[in-house]
């Protein structure tokens, strides 16, 4: 009896602590429009999908953020609603649509649901809170051993109030008796978000191009932004400011170096809520301070599709164009790049 009795209390305990490492594994939960509640892990909520984690199956879930009627969790995150606040809290659905955003002893906040634009896990590591994107092109003609390679890569950081982001692009074409044809863009930014959508950047990004001469242009920029507008489905970003030229030239005859003194007005448009496609233009005027006349654009396009398993497909377009270039230099470089590539 007593060992029949020692059985019932030992397995009592184990399903009492299998209860409690299912309650707190799957904390969170989302109930869908069509009724079906999904219980597990919640990691984000980005441009418009959520991301959730649960014990019974091998992938996370990525549900349309439109579908989900209400929310509740127990995860701390990082949220941005549409208005520009921003808070660290976690989420519990009451009537009407309203969400309220809760810290550990205070109710920060409410909110329509679908006017929360952006959710991200808190984490304390810092590796936890880094977005990654990698692509990668290659083409090859059997005629004169034409070869082009291609890379375009992300990295980001995202903090409550501040956000670090980094860029590199770089394009290499060989050929049989032809001079190579290379092109190398990137950047380095910050932002630092103020209230109602406004926000301070800092810039510096480098380019190098064979058919403007450019051994290398490095742009310092300094400016401030607004997003007109922020949602669940699309953002759109306006920023100006002054930026610093520095030039140096590839070439017979020519100036090697060159300091100049810029304006700049700029425009973002991401579209992200088009199925499993999402848009982003950007385009971005210098008019010059200390050259009479010169003006210089920048513009680039990235269609991306979304493929299973986080992998993608990415056409995109850069044009860079300078009404007043170096001689022999043409005004306008551009190229289309299509490269297969991996978000991680």
């Amino acid at each position: 009896m007593y060992h029949f009795s020692a059985k019932i209390s030992f397995a009592f305990l184990f399903l009492l602590l299998c209860q409690s490492h299912f309650g707190f594994a799957q904390s969170d939960s989302l109930l869908l429009s069509n009724g079906n509640m999904i219980v597990g892990e919640m990691k984000s909520m980005k441009q418009g999908v959520a991301t959730i984690e649960t014990d019974y199956s091998d992938s996370d879930f990525k549900i349309d953020w439109e579908k989900v009627k209400t929310v509740r969790t127990e995860t701390e995150f990082l949220i941005t609603v549409e208005s520009g606040e921003r808070y660290n809290g976690s989420l519990q659905s009451r009537e009407n649509d309203e969400v309220y955003i809760l810290s550990a002893k205070d109710t920060l906040g409410s909110v329509k649901k679908d006017h929360i634009v952006f959710l991200n896990e808190v984490k304390t590591d810092f590796l936890s809170n880094i977005s990654v994107t990698l692509a990668v092109g290659y083409n090859f003609t059997k005629a004169d051993n034409l070869s082009q390679f291609s890379v375009r890569s992300t990295v980001g950081y995202r903090a409550k109030r501040w956000a670090l982001n980094a860029s590199y692009n770089d394009i290499r074409s060989n050929q049989d008796e032809t001079e190579s044809v290379k092109r190398l863009d990137a950047a380095l930014g910050y932002q630092y978000y103020l209230k109602r959508n406004w926000f301070t950047l800092t810039e510096v990004s480098w380019l190098s191009n064979t058919e403007q001469n450019i051994n290398l242009r490095t742009l310092g920029k300094l400016g401030i932004g607004k997003y007109i507008t922020q949602t669940n489905s699309a953002y759109w970003a306006v920023h100006a400011g002054a930026s610093y030229n520095n030039e140096s030239f590839t070439g017979d005859n020519l100036d090697k170096d060159k300091n100049s003194a810029e304006a700049f007005l700029a425009t973002e448009l991401n579209l992200y809520d088009i199925g499993d496609l999402s848009l982003l233009t950007r385009a971005v005027v210098y008019p010059s301070l200390t050259e009479s006349g010169r003006w210089r654009v920048d513009y680039n396009l990235d269609v991306k599709y979304d493929l299973p398993l986080d992998f993608f497909v990415n056409f995109g377009i850069n044009l860079n164009y300078d009404n007043k270039p170096v001689k022999t230099a043409s005004e306008t470089d551009y190229v289309f790049q299509t490269t297969f590539g991996w978000d991680f």
